[in-house]
């Protein structure tokens, strides 16, 4: 789930951006510095979207920067257990099928994506329903719901499980058999 949230805190304005307009020079700093890191609270920072005030500077001995007080917006995604979310698959292993949500990928393990017996075509890639002859591939929209949450200081290691074994899940035409 998407959320905006306004945070305060300090940010350092080197010497050589003070003759920039400080609101542009503190939208710049927060963009390099958050943009794509995860929050463990706010989840990923997916971008710094305004800044709103900045306050007086601070100048500490020895430090040619200077710190200002700053308000601005942040838009973060946070996924949430039991969350249904729609994504594209972005990649199918013999293990399951990634699918990409918001900023980040979800695994959908194979015992998740249907109810049959699934094959695994490697040169395509894709799975195969047995009986049902339902086909996921590369680039198929699906709909899932997020059964695990697991994240950590680095999107990379960020894990998301997801399902598509109930009812209103999976790709589009699998939705309009059922």
């Amino acid at each position: 789930m998407y959320y905006l949230h306004t945070v305060e805190g300090k940010v350092r304005i080197p010497p050589e951006m003070l003759s920039m307009d400080r609101k542009e020079a503190v939208l710049k700093i927060l963009k390099e510095k958050y943009e794509g890191t995860v929050d463990e609270d706010l989840g990923v920072v997916v971008a710094i979207t305004g800044v709103e005030e900045v306050g007086e500077g601070v100048i500490i001995p020895g430090d040619a920067g200077v710190y200002f007080d700053a308000k601005y917006k942040v838009l973060t995604y946070m996924p949430k257990l039991q969350e249904v979310v729609e994504g594209f698959v972005t990649d199918i292993t013999e293990f399951g099928a990634f699918v990409r949500i918001g900023p980040m990928d979800g695994l959908v393990h194979v015992s998740q994506v249907m109810d049959d017996f699934i094959q695994y075509d490697p040169g395509q890639p894709a799975f195969i329903g047995k009986e049902s002859k339902k086909k996921l591939v590369i680039g198929d929209v699906v709909r899932a719901r997020i059964v695990s949450v697991s994240m950590k200081s680095n999107l990379t290691e960020c894990k998301v499980g997801l399902t598509m074994r109930q009812p209103g899940l999976g790709k589009g035409d699998w939705r309009e058999e059922a």
